[in-house]
């Protein structure tokens, strides 16, 4: 999926209210994806922006959150979630706080449509990305084509199923000389 932003935020644990350090990265399809290090080998979590997110917080509008020691207020960025909970970040720099802010509202709000692989199909991600100028003049929608040769689980289930079965057909076929 096509990249956003990415980079580091401090995030708080929702248990003990600690401060921890993640790599976040966030792709077009709104999906706010946060990792151990930049290496993106350990996901720690995964928030589904475009279908979780209520509303996005900065600075001063994170009431009851102390900043990481050593950080402004201003620096924090609070991403309330439809089922009430929330997601405490920090970011390095007021700035920072605001681009990520941007960055999540506009993941949340760009439509996102799947259609069949045309052309623009980039084989190392799987999907291919053009725009569209069919909508409000200034406004561009971005359109991502799926990977026709991704296999879902249901597909991969049901060939497994046919493969067993024809498997056993021939299994059965086959061994009948053997009873003669």
């Amino acid at each position: 999926m096509a990249l956003v932003k990415s980079g580091w935020l401090w995030r708080q644990s929702s248990i003990l209210r600690r401060w921890k350090r993640n790599w976040f990265v966030l792709y077009l399809d709104g999906s706010l994806v946060y990792y151990h290090d930049e290496t993106q080998r350990d996901m720690d979590g995964r928030i589904h922006i475009k279908y979780s997110c209520r509303d996005v917080r900065i600075g001063r509008e994170c009431r009851d959150v102390q900043p990481p020691e050593g950080k402004s207020r201003d620096c924090l960025l609070t991403v309330v979630l439809r089922d009430g909970s929330k997601t405490t970040l920090c970011a390095e720099s007021e700035d920072d706080a605001i681009a990520w802010k941007m960055a999540v509202l506009e993941a949340k709000s760009t439509p996102v449509r799947i259609h069949p692989l045309e052309r623009g199909h980039h084989p190392s991600t799987g999907f291919g990305i053009g725009a569209c100028r069919e909508g409000a003049p200034g406004v561009t929608h971005v359109i991502v084509r799926e990977d026709p040769y991704r296999v879902s689980g249901d597909q991969m289930a049901l060939g497994l199923l046919a493969g067993a079965a024809t498997g056993a057909a021939l299994g059965s076929f086959m061994w009948m000389p053997c009873w003669f």
